[in-house]
This record gives C-alpha cells, structure tokens and sequence, in this order.
C-alpha cells in the first residue's frame, strides 16, 4: 500500500520541478516575460501550499485513501488542460489544478507511516519513501528534457497525465484504510474542532521562527532546481535543452540520497538548531556566488552542490517534531508542509519579479534571481535564530 501511495508522490515531484526544462518552450509560445515565468511556477506550489491545512483535516476525518482518489483526478485534469491550453492562463490554470490535486501526496504518505508502521522504524521507513518518491524528479531532468526537445512542452504534459492516471489507478486498486481505522469506535472530530488545533500552532511564540525558516529553506532548492536551472545554464553558457537537463538529472539525484545521511548524523535537539542556521546561511553564500561569479563550472557544480546540501532541511522536520507535544505533532507537520510550499510559491515569484526588473535595466536577471534566493533566506536564518525558541524537553 505505501508503494502505491508514494506513486502520488513521486507525480508530485515530478510536477514541481517541471518549469525548468518547460520554460524556454513557454516563453517561446506565450511570450512570457522572467516575471509570468515566475508566476506560473509559484501556481503550483501556491494551491499545494494554501490546500494543507484543509487535506490534514481530511486525512483526519476520512482517512488517506478517500482524500486521496477525491483530490488526485484534478491533477490529471490539470496536466490535460495545460496540454491543451491555447494561452497562458489556460496553463496557469492547469498549474493550480495540479497543485491542489497534488496537495495530499506528501502528507498521505507521512500519517500512513505514522499511523501503521513502529515508532523506531518512522524514520527509516519515511527516509526509503522520500528516496523512492523523488524519482519523480528525475524524470524531469534528462528524460522530460529529451521528450520535450523531440516533440513540445505540450506532449510533457501529455505524458505526465497519463502516468498520473495509472497512479490514480494503483491507489484505487491497492490501497485500503486498516480496519481499526476504518471502523474506529472514536467519536469523530468536527471539521471545525479540527481547524481550532490548527489554529492552536499559531498561539506558541516558537511557531513563528519554525514556519519563517520553513518558508526560505525548500524554496530555494526548489526555486533553483523547478525554475531558474535551465534557463540560467541555457542564456548563460548557451547549453542545449538537454544538456541543462542532464545537469538538473544531477542535482536530483543526490537531493535523493542526501536526506537520509543528514537524519543519521542528526546532533539532537541541543544543537539542531544551531546547525539549521549553520547551513541555511552556508546556502545563501553559494547563491551569491552562482549570481556574481559567472563561472560556467560554478554554476553546474553550485546547483549540484544545492541538491547536495538541501539534505539538511530533513532536520527541520526533526525540529518541529520535538518542538510540539506528541497530539500536535501531525497538525505541526501539515503547517510546516504548509510554509514549504507557500515559501516555494512567494520565492518563484519574487525571483520573477526581481528577474523582469533587473532586465528592464539592463542588468543580469540571473544575478538578481541568485541574490535574492540570498537575501531571503538569509533573512529566514536570522528570524530563527532572534525569535523564541521551544522550552527545552525535560
């Protein structure tokens, strides 16, 4: 049953990280401007981001299967509708159709582990189902680069539908809710009881520094590798379509491994915190170096280096699970999915924007994009480490 559900997964992954090899077919068609580019990379993550709170009450009250077969068939439909599209906001459209199908992908996946496999074994089992479901991304490296440099952006989306189709299919074939679930003699929860302990999060002074970290962190990951990657390597160095692919295959692949290694060397709650600050400023400066030293090796080698380093956002998720007590905890967690992918969203967009204007005046756009994933998260790193903390467990 998890492999069917990290099926989902994986789709997902591969739909967040398709505007990179998507973009320069994009802009070729539509006329896109740096800034629309931006906007309509951050649709996805946007609807997934805003739909959290609503899927972590669904998963409560009806379960992982339910949610999942009644949210999936908008991602299918999105993908269809972007294929489809006669213009920009037919493909915008689709992009907030396939994030908010998309949203419960993630989140099924943890509650099923939580709920149905040993505590000693939740992080060695989630670690193999975030490795699994990232090969998503590595379709959208060489593989989607080469489909769509063979024929259009068009028939990516076309593919990426029907592989969502037989993951629907194998979610309905094989996944079941466990019948001490499934006929629970608990009273169920309330739709509004449940959105009041989401509420609850906000009322801790140290949720404030979590989801602020949250919000910079993925994102510039993301921002780099589901964005910026391919048309940074292409205007810059002059890179083919599948050669900046071949470059993103790369930068995923060990995004997958790293993960795992970052969670086993994990210091604990006395110094986790310390170290999250640590190499979220230490990504910042690679940023800034990517942006100002137009060095080709640099480029390829920093975005790999991203991919590797990105590992360490595992620990945050460490953190916010010793950060709340343990009936908070799954709640906790849909509110940091929550702040990734609303952080995904308002960085896609600010680096568009920063990009148009930078190229308005004639400056570098990829120096203002680079420079502003910096600043941000940056400023993520300084919020964390100046605004309360959690009380330390006794």
């Amino acid at each position: 049953m998890l492999l069917a559900l990290v099926s989902g997964f994986a789709l997902s992954q591969a739909f967040r990280t398709i505007t990179a090899i998507m973009a320069t077919g994009l802009r070729a068609e539509f006329g896109l401007s740096a800034e629309a580019l931006g906007v309509f990379a951050g649709a996805f993550a946007f609807a997934f981001g805003t739909m959290q709170l609503f899927m972590g009450v669904g998963i409560d009250l009806y379960g992982v299967r339910r949610t999942l077969l009644v949210a999936f068939p908008l991602t299918i439909a999105g993908a269809l509708l972007s294929a489809l599209a006669p213009g920009y906001g037919g493909v915008l459209l689709g992009q907030v159709l396939i994030g908010v199908g998309c949203a419960p992908a993630f989140l099924v996946c943890t509650v099923f582990i939580a709920r149905y496999f040993p505590a000693s074994r939740f992080a060695m089992v989630s670690g193999i189902a975030m490795g699994v479901g990232g090969l998503g991304m590595l379709f959208t490296g060489t593989p989607l680069a080469w489909l769509v440099q063979q024929s259009s952006w068009r028939l990516g989306f076309g593919v990426l539908a029907g592989l969502a189709a037989l993951a629907w299919l194998l979610i309905f074939w094989k996944v079941h809710e466990p019948v001490q679930h499934a006929h629970s003699t608990l009273p169920r929860e309330s739709v509004g009881a449940a959105v009041r302990g989401f509420g609850a999060l906000f009322l801790l002074p140290h949720t404030a520094g979590i989801m602020l970290l949250g919000l910079m962190t993925y994102a510039s990951f993301l921002t780099l590798r589901g964005l910026w990657l391919g048309p940074l390597l292409i205007e810059r160095h002059g890179y083919s379509l599948l050669a900046s692919g071949n470059v993103a295959m790369l930068s995923s692949l060990v995004s997958l491994f790293t993960p795992a290694y970052f969670g086993r060397i994990d210091p604990g709650p006395g110094r986790r915190r310390r170290w999250l600050v640590g190499f979220t400023l230490l990504l910042a400066v690679l940023f800034v170096a990517i942006g100002l030293l137009h060095a080709e090796w640099l480029d390829v080698a920093g975005s790999i280096a991203v991919g590797l380093l990105s590992g360490y956002m595992v620990l945050q998720y460490a953190d916010v699970r010793s950060s709340y007590p343990a009936a908070m905890t799954g709640r906790a967690m849909a509110v940091f999915t929550m702040a990734l992918f609303l952080g995904v969203a308002l960085m896609q967009w600010v680096t568009g924007l920063a990009a148009s204007l930078a190229a308005a005046r004639g400056l570098d756009p990829y120096v203002a994009v680079m420079l502003t994933i910096a600043g941000m998260l940056a400023t993520g790193a300084i919020a964390f480490r100046c605004l309360p903390a959690p009380a330390p467990a006794h």
